[in-house]
């Protein structure tokens, strides 16, 4: 699922992508030592898109969630699996967080 940013600061219309992520990669970017995403690229992620990281653990959603924007996207099939991207984030701290 995607959604219009309406933060009224992007300077174009940015997707928000939904997803979810496992407890030990989501503490992993939310302690900065994660600073990539690799995906299936099902979506057509773009740079300045926006992804909720919404942590899910065995049981369901834990309720904790991070936003981070894209900021570069390998997609070259010398390094990516077929369909795949591996993307550069950083979180976004003016968005909502719930850790």
């Amino acid at each position: 699922m995607s959604n219009e940013c309406q933060c009224g600061k992007c300077k174009r219309n940015v997707r928000i992508h939904d997803l979810k992520i496992k407890p030990e990669y989501f503490k992993s970017i939310v302690n900065g030592t994660k600073t990539f995403e690799t995906r299936f690229n099902d979506r057509h992620f773009k740079v300045g898109d926006l992804l909720q990281l919404r942590e899910f653990d065995n049981k369901g959603y834990t309720g904790k969630y991070i936003f981070v924007e894209v900021i570069y996207i390998l997609d070259d099939p010398q390094f990516c699996k077929e369909h795949y991207i591996t993307m550069s984030i950083k979180v976004r701290l003016d968005k909502t967080v719930v850790l």
